[in-house]
């Protein structure tokens, strides 16, 4: 391989919200699968143009301009065979702000919002936190594969719901969600007029036999109703220099956006983002395809280590993220349980199920976006001290 993703890089001394953030209430002993970024670095490219734009030495005032939205366009061209006109393009610093402004303004306050459970809570809480109703709809796993219990949001949405949550890849399940799928979900929310906003930031890692299907590309009728945020984030592991691209098809639904915006003080890129933006989109695919092998190769190590160190636990089979959710219930349905194992004991840190909802509990969600050793160590540790092993 060209690009190294071996190499272990230490974050700490960097404001880590994953290692700097474990440190602090944990120690430097541990070993961090936990938060979603990568501990690999952005592709050479990236590095280089930031480098040089460091260089410059003033940091003012930016906006994105054509070279932005031409990036934009072309990936979303390249990645999702999805031609989308300039205007419907909004920049917006995280998706996380979108989905918080895009509830303030186009819903009311005690208004029924549904996501599908387990969910990544930062998207729940937005609802919570602006007045509204949270609405859950339990996904079912069935064989080993979530899905969509459509009886259950269809009564769910019978009972008024203005807007679904959508995260296409789902994080955590890691399911990619099938053209069938996105077709009920969309006659659900035309028949009792619910909007999509659809959080589609882990688009770009979709494995073997799976493809992605952005919602909006359906018809022009759910395209309508759709809001797409899309971001290179996770892609290219630049996260922090906060950049995301809010797709929005419908005029008016854009306007009201874009005032909420403004009433918010969410204007001008950091001065690193968009040039950060223009490279990965324009000249790092050679870098992702290498990217993806590696994480593939490294989910295949970990299924492969836990079924012959772990049996007992079952790792749900990702269609799509750098994420694995891991049915731990065999070893303690109760989460103090997992953590005394695997926190406390074997020194690693991953995302606990509750933190997706109280469905989750009995499971772990490990970021598996990591050099191989630093993998390796932390499967081994657990491993180590595994507790039906022990007894």
């Amino acid at each position: 391989m060209k690009y190294n993703f071996d190499h272990i890089i230490s974050r700490y001394g960097t404001n880590s919200a994953k290692w700097d953030g474990m440190a602090q209430s944990q120690g430097e002993d541990m070993i961090a699968l936990s938060v979603a970024d990568m501990d690999l670095p952005a592709p050479p490219a990236v590095v280089d143009r930031i480098t040089e734009m460091a260089r410059h030495g003033i940091y003012g005032y930016t906006d994105p301009f054509p070279p932005y939205y031409e990036a934009v366009q072309g990936w979303l061209s390249k990645a999702y065979d999805w031609q989308v006109p300039q205007e419907w393009i909004v920049f917006c610093p995280r998706i996380v702000q979108a989905v918080s402004v895009l509830i303030q303004n186009l819903t009311e306050k005690g208004d029924r919002i549904l996501i599908h459970t387990p969910a990544y809570q930062p998207v729940a809480k937005a609802v919570a936190i602006n007045g509204r109703q949270l609405v859950e709809s339990p996904l079912l796993l069935v064989n080993g594969r979530y899905e969509i219990d459509f009886a259950d949001m269809e009564a769910q949405m019978r009972d008024g719901v203005k807007m679904v949550m959508l995260v296409s890849p789902h994080n955590p399940t890691g399911r990619v969600w099938t053209i069938h799928e996105l077709e009920r979900i969309s006659e659900l929310c035309i028949q009792y007029d619910a909007l999509i906003v659809s959080d589609d930031i882990h688009a770009d890692f979709i494995h073997q036999g799976h493809e992605h299907t952005v919602i909006a590309k359906l018809t022009e009728q759910v395209a309508d109703r759709s809001i797409i945020c899309t971001s290179p984030g996770k892609t290219f592991n630049l996260a922090s220099l906060e950049i995301a691209n809010i797709i929005i098809p419908n005029e008016q639904l854009r306007k009201r956006f874009k005032d909420g915006l403004q009433q918010a003080g969410i204007h001008n890129p950091t001065f690193f983002a968009v040039p950060a933006l223009e490279v990965a989109y324009t000249g790092c695919d050679e870098w992702l395809d290498e990217l993806r092998a590696y994480i593939t190769d490294n989910i295949t190590f970990t299924i492969d280590f836990i079924q012959a160190n772990m049996p007992e636990l079952k790792v749900i089979q990702p269609e799509g993220t750098y994420l694995l959710w891991v049915d731990c219930t065999a070893c303690g349905k109760v989460e103090s349980d997992l953590v005394d194992w695997i926190q406390n004991k074997s020194r690693v840190s991953v995302s606990y199920g509750t933190s997706f909802g109280a469905i989750g509990e009995g499971y772990i969600r490990m970021n598996v976006a990591t050099p191989r050793s630093l993998l390796r160590d932390a499967l081994q540790r657990m491993a180590d001290h595994y507790p039906l092993h022990e007894k």
